[in-house]
């Protein structure tokens, strides 16, 4: 399937209200990923993942996840940047193999599939970012570079808050450079704005991201085209220690960023990983999960699988207000979960989410059959425990397989959705449904992908037309498809 293409800050394609207005091409999300300081990843982190998070309301923050927003757009100059002399992203670049991306500290084309979690105003925050199979040429002043693709998707609440696809290359020197990114700022499940989108070559210069050889006291920018994005990055330390996924990681360096509204926050970058942890203030991003860099070659333990077969059965029992096994298939799942965590080895922020989510489930599965809300609950956090469940088995599972896992808890959510009051729910589900599409579709063959495709289609007609029944046939449709995929 081709990948999204277009470079539109046109209001009037916002208005279509589909993913990202018939585009396809790749990553960013919310530049950068965003704030932290140096401090260890284990349970006092993982609180603050929580802190302000587990309110009612279910709608994201007012403020989108760009970069901080101001009134008017700075110039450089007009900011406190540091002093020309200490920049080290001044010389051009040569780009001979651009796509043979060997910096650790940005290993983008190892980072097939990632996770990170926190919260921003109070909100829970979710991010998955997906290396994409294909590559784009772009025009850099008469020269065409083919630069990777990596695709960033961001959740406020449970529901898409924005989308980035971003193109990087690698110079010859072994530096890594950012050459623009499309975005797409959702609202109510339909794309709100494309703020922040830039094209090197076009809008402006290309621009470092990652120095091939960082040392404290280097000053780049990662985003460098006034009145549309503007990044300044000054390198703080190096060799530092962080507490990562499975363990110590060594060679991070700590960074702090300008934003083009005059505010810093600080983040960390780690070999292997990349961009591992940003915040400020009670805002933080850190990442949980990354593979292959934290794969496993053992084959997905029973404990998760049966959180994943006892969620989706739970699932199915709070649709049919059916809840006399619900209790036992929950005990059988804590018990397993108990199990796996106490066996150790479970990566500190995707354990935090999976307590909070049986947490949940434990709350709202245990429904009074009469009471239709309550059952939709039930299968909302069913959901969510499967989804967490989907991320502990990232490490032992390849990527595409958990896409396809994940693409079909979303057809449920759509289910689950058709049932509410916000018709917008649908639109923002259908909407990850085709993002998620774009990560997998190389894999199916082309038979499975038409059909899939149709029904997304059908999807998108029923959503913009907020026809509840018709999305929620749409949904039984592609959920069907998708059982003869898996066979």
């Amino acid at each position: 399937m081709p990948f999204l293409q277009t470079y539109s800050n046109n209001p009037e394609e916002a208005e279509m209200g589909q993913r990202g207005l018939e585009h396809q091409e790749p990553w960013t999300g919310w530049k950068g990923p965003t704030h932290a300081a140096l401090f260890a990843i284990g349970a006092g982190l993982a609180s603050l993942l929580l802190i302000g998070c587990l309110g009612d309301d279910d709608s994201p923050a007012d403020a989108g996840l760009g970069s901080p927003t101001a009134d008017a757009a700075e110039e450089p100059d007009a900011l406190p940047t540091r002093p020309e002399s200490e920049r080290v992203d001044t010389e051009e670049p040569s780009f001979s193999n651009p796509t043979d991306v060997t910096n650790p500290l940005f290993p983008i084309s190892d980072l097939h599939s990632v996770v990170l979690l926190g919260n921003v105003d109070g909100h829970l925050l979710r991010v998955e970012t997906t290396f994409l199979p294909g590559t784009k040429i772009i025009d850099l002043d008469g020269t065409e570079v083919e630069t990777l693709e990596s695709q960033y998707v961001a959740f406020l609440d449970g529901r898409i808050e924005e989308v980035a696809l971003d193109w990087y290359a690698q110079a010859d020197d072994g530096a890594v450079w950012y050459l623009g990114e499309d975005v797409f700022n959702y609202e109510d499940g339909a794309v709100a704005d494309t703020e922040g989108t830039w094209l090197a070559g076009r809008d402006g210069p290309a621009a470092m991201i990652m120095p091939a050889d960082p040392q404290a006291g280097d000053v780049y920018r990662p985003e460098n085209i006034p009145d549309i994005v503007f990044e300044e990055v000054t390198v703080m330390s190096i060799g530092d220690t962080v507490d990562g996924p499975q363990g110590s990681v060594e060679g991070a360096i700590v960074a702090e960023e300008l934003h083009m509204d005059g505010s810093y926050e600080e983040k960390i970058f780690a070999p292997g990983y990349g961009e591992f942890s940003s915040g400020i203030g009670g805002d933080l991003e850190a990442l949980a999960i990354a593979v292959p860099t934290d794969a496993l070659s053992e084959p997905t333990p029973a404990e998760l699988e049966t959180l994943f077969s006892g969620a989706i059965a739970i699932f199915e029992a709070a649709l049919a207000d059916d809840t006399e096994s619900v209790s036992a298939t929950l005990d059988e799942m804590e018990a397993a979960w108990a199990d796996f965590r106490d066996a150790g080895d479970v990566p500190e922020l995707l354990a935090v989410q999976m307590d909070h989510a049986l947490a949940a489930l434990r709350g709202d599965a245990i429904f009074p059959a009469a009471e239709a809300n309550n059952a939709s609950g039930a299968a909302k956090a069913a959901i969510d425990v499967a989804m967490a469940t989907l991320d502990l088995q990232l490490r032992h599972r390849l990527p595409a397989e958990i896409d396809l896992a994940r693409f079909d808890l979303w057809t449920r959510q759509v289910i689950i959705d058709a049932t509410g009051d916000e018709p917008s729910h649908i639109a923002g589900d259908v909407t990850v449904l085709e993002w998620i599409w774009d990560r997998f579709a190389h894999t199916v063959d082309d038979a499975a992908a038409a059909d899939i495709e149709a029904h997304l289609e059908e999807l998108r007609t029923a959503a913009d037309d907020e026809d509840v029944e018709a999305a929620a046939e749409a949904a039984a449709g592609l959920r069907e498809t998708l059982a003869e995929l898996e066979e």
